[in-house]
């Protein structure tokens, strides 16, 4: 595999497969090797020929983050440093210490101001509502409510944290990253579990929207240095993960196109001056026959590969806008590929949809199919031994939880 010089390097926060996406997107337009930095010495990333992976414990810490960050970037102090965050916790540490960054780092992320009213889920439903975005029917619970407190809507419900990064700081056997709940006894004991194990932040509860995980939607889209949108890319998902700690990652999904739903987010990102990667989870809600806004991400989400798979590669937009200050015109995505990190046939087997079904058979029929972790010549017995593991372990957890 051929590691061309250039005057930029990527430098990639993370473990997981978004942080693989993004560097196979970076090698494939540029023929850059990423510089990737975990906390935990495994993931895909490791071991790969395309990517300078690095062992950092503790590094979601602010300090330890900082001295790592600054040492990275004195390394490399004849290029520019493309800094990413592939988990929120990175982006929010990037975000929130970007006045302590050195100089030849470039981090493409909004101020903390804007990051603070888009995490802040009240502030969030807020601008929605101003700008005619759609989401589920919200309740916001305060620990101080107690027991006292009638939700707006039936059940079933969808409980999460409005704080996913400190949710996770306080860890619990039971826990999950959401919850379908069927009953008010079920909500409070839930409620009692997280605050038991130290959250203090507020939860989300939601009506949940009916229908499988066929009925999600993702969009990704890229807004320049103009704070204008420059991509998006929609997808049908498919397939979710069902671990307790999987749920809500994308197993399979195919790219789409919907005009209306572009241009209102469009809109959206535009009118509150966005800039950088933003993630969109999104349901269809067949009751009323519109798309539901269930989550915003202030980065690229862990299936961003489909983007790239699709041809139009992530890497290229960061780099266009950020490093060679190109005037990018808007893309709306709209080739179409079958995107999965799970066997197919196990994707086959639990998609019950005959119409996605069929679909998915003439993807496959006119090889317009991407597994973005196996990647041709990246195949270091390490590495490959990790990824056959990982691959063949779906059979059993959909399985034991689908």
């Amino acid at each position: 595999m051929i590691i061309q010089d250039r005057e930029f390097i990527p430098v990639l926060l993370g473990n997981d497969i978004n942080t693989y996406g993004m560097s196979r997107a970076f090698y494939e337009a540029y023929g850059v090797r990423s510089v990737v930095i975990g906390k935990a010495a495994t993931g895909p990333s490791c071991n790969s020929r395309i990517i300078d992976f690095r062992h950092v414990p503790g590094l979601d810490t602010e300090e330890i983050f900082i001295k790592t960050i600054r040492k990275t970037a004195a390394e490399f102090a004849e290029k520019r440093v493309i800094l990413m965050g592939c988990g929120d916790n990175y982006v929010e540490q990037i975000i929130r210490n970007s006045a302590r960054l050195p100089e030849n780092v470039v981090a493409p992320y909004v101020d903390e101001q804007l990051m603070d009213r888009l995490l802040t889920k009240t502030e969030f439903y807020r601008m929605c509502d101003s700008h005619g975005v759609e989401y589920p029917d919200t309740f916001i619970y305060e620990r101080s409510m107690g027991s006292d407190f009638t939700l707006p809507f039936g059940f079933p419900v969808f409980l999460k944290p409005s704080n996913g990064i400190r949710y996770w700081q306080h860890e619990f056997p039971t826990q999950k990253k959401a919850y379908r709940l069927n009953s008010e006894a079920e909500l409070k004991e839930v409620i009692e579990q997280i605050y038991g194990a130290g959250y203090d932040d507020r939860l989300i509860i939601q009506d949940f929207v009916p229908g499988d995980d066929s009925n999600l939607r993702v969009m990704i889209c890229y807004s320049g240095r103009d704070r204008k949108v420059k991509l998006m890319s929609f997808a049908h998902v498919v397939l979710e993960e069902h671990t307790p700690h999987g749920i809500g990652n994308t197993a399979v999904l195919m790219n789409d196109y919907d005009a209306g739903l572009s241009e209102k987010l469009r809109n959206f990102l535009d009118s509150i001056g966005y800039t950088g990667f933003s993630t969109f989870d999104i349901k269809f809600d067949r009751r009323d026959g519109r798309y539901k806004i269930l989550e915003m991400n202030l980065r690229q989400g862990r299936s961003n590969y489909y983007v790239t798979a699709g041809g139009n590669n992530l890497a290229k937009y960061v780099v266009e806008d950020r490093i060679y200050n190109k005037n990018l015109q808007l893309e709306i995505a709209r080739t179409r590929n079958l995107w999965t990190v799970i066997p197919l046939r196990v994707a086959f087997r639990y998609t019950r949809d005959e119409n996605i079904r069929a679909q998915m058979k003439e993807l496959v029929r006119q090889k317009k199919v991407t597994n973005p972790l196996f990647m041709k010549g990246d195949n270091r017995i390490m590495r490959m031994l990790f990824l056959y593991k990982s691959h063949l372990s779906h059979w059993f957890k959909f399985k034991k939880y689908l």
